[in-house]
């Protein structure tokens, strides 16, 4: 009797997919991500995903002023098998203290949510908190609110604080805690 293996999933690390990357397997126009060793592909845009990132970066940039810079939808590089590209990141730095390597890190993270609610407040917050990001932020278009994630557990990968924000609350970043955004500023 002969006996058949099941089939294995063959996961991706940080290394081979950024070579793949640098040498063109994937099309420019494909919105890719890595996360745990498996690469996702990524939605469109539609407007109100687009306008919820531009009044994040907006707003944060005013929140935290000069030292940090914000990125929208660039690798940020998460142990050897993960990068993600977030909506938003705020990072410590120059725009060319990147020009060599992404980010190992990150001040604070925000997804935004349509089509992806489940996702992000799953598979990516389990990532965000095993990498021990301390402020990770969901924008729930549809609902219309801000989901607040904080004091990580990265052996666990969760987040011990969950806080479900509405347009009328106001949310401070941990790493500007002079800073207070209200909701409604980074809501379509």
């Amino acid at each position: 009797m002969m006996s058949v293996a099941e089939p294995e999933l063959r996961r991706w690390t940080t290394d081979e997919y950024l070579q793949a990357a640098d040498l063109g397997v994937f099309g420019p126009e494909e919105r890719l991500e890595l996360v745990n060793g498996e690469i996702y592909r990524m939605s469109p845009q539609n407007g109100p995903h687009a306008t919820a990132c531009d009044l994040l970066a907006e707003a944060l940039r005013a929140a935290f002023g000069g030292g940090y810079l914000i990125r929208g939808q660039k690798p940020l590089l998460l142990g050897g098998s993960s990068v993600p590209e977030p909506d938003v990141y705020v990072v410590r730095g120059r725009i060319r203290d990147f020009a060599r390597q992404h980010p190992t890190s990150a001040e604070l993270v925000v997804e935004v949510s349509d089509a992806t609610v489940r996702f992000d407040m799953g598979t990516k917050s389990a990532l965000y908190a095993s990498a021990g990001i301390q402020d990770y932020w969901v924008v729930v278009i549809p609902e219309r609110v801000l989901v607040v994630h904080r004091d990580p557990d990265p052996a666990a990968g969760i987040y011990r604080s969950i806080v479900r924000l509405r347009a009328t609350d106001h949310v401070l970043p941990l790493a500007a805690p002079d800073s207070t955004i209200p909701v409604e500023e980074l809501l379509p």
